[in-house]
């Protein structure tokens, strides 16, 4: 990763260190599962001065400018693809309708199989951790909610692209693109409205996980289906 010496100073301190919408730890492995790697993309970082010490990406994963709409991506899928829905989603079985039936993974009901209580994406399913490696990762539900308690934020254009501005107490700021979101095989909201995965399942309906989004009039965490495709900064 770039600015070695800095990350080397935060790990000294023992703070957590996240990048783009995503984070570093000292420890990779999510809920007792490795799959970090070198990465395949590089990433700028953005230091908001938040209380747990995480940097934050300049650009949405895929892309290579602040206003870059990026990539998008399922809840715990590495790869993007033409069709979002539960028929082509990686961890679920459909009935012959395209219904989901069970979940293979991350499952906290036995309303969908065997629970097997995974909470958190493992960094083999974080598609942060694969594309940028060096113990970068996906945002927690929390972090976003950091994130929002300790910035100033905005709706505004950069070069003509409509997204949220965070501002935050030491002068930096973070913009993210109106990415939209994919559904089936169609983009929605593009231009009216953001949609982030974090890396945090909703435990009360595991079909579903926490993603922060925003528009015009405002911003907030909730849940979704997974196999929606949204995007990750």
């Amino acid at each position: 990763m770039k600015k070695t010496i800095r990350l080397l100073t935060f790990m000294a301190m023992g703070a957590a260190l996240a990048f783009t919408a995503c984070g570093k730890d000292d420890d990779n492995d999510n809920n007792g599962n490795g799959g970090g790697n070198t990465g395949t993309e590089t990433a700028e970082w953005v230091d908001l001065g938040l209380p747990s010490g995480l940097l934050w990406a300049k650009c949405n994963l895929g892309a290579t400018t602040p206003e870059g709409r990026g990539d998008y991506y399922a809840w715990g899928e590495t790869a993007t693809k033409e069709v979002y829905n539960w028929s082509t989603y990686k961890y679920c079985t459909v009935d012959a309708e395209g219904s989901l039936q069970t979940l293979t993974k991350y499952n906290t009901s036995t309303t969908y199989g065997t629970p097997d209580n995974l909470t958190t994406l493992q960094a083999i399913d974080d598609v942060a951790a694969q594309k940028l490696g060096d113990g970068a990762r996906m945002p927690t539900k929390e972090e976003w909610e950091e994130l929002i308690a300790n910035t100033t934020a905005e709706w505004t254009q950069v070069n003509g692209v409509a997204g949220r501005k965070f501002t935050a107490a030491n002068g930096n700021s973070l913009f993210l693109p109106a990415a939209g979101s994919r559904w089936d095989g169609e983009l929605y909201d593009a231009g009216e409205g953001g949609f982030y995965w974090s890396s945090s399942l909703y435990a009360g309906s595991p079909r579903g996980a926490w993603y922060f989004y925003f528009g015009s009039g405002g911003q907030g965490v909730d849940s979704g289906s997974r196999y929606g495709g949204r995007s990750v900064h």
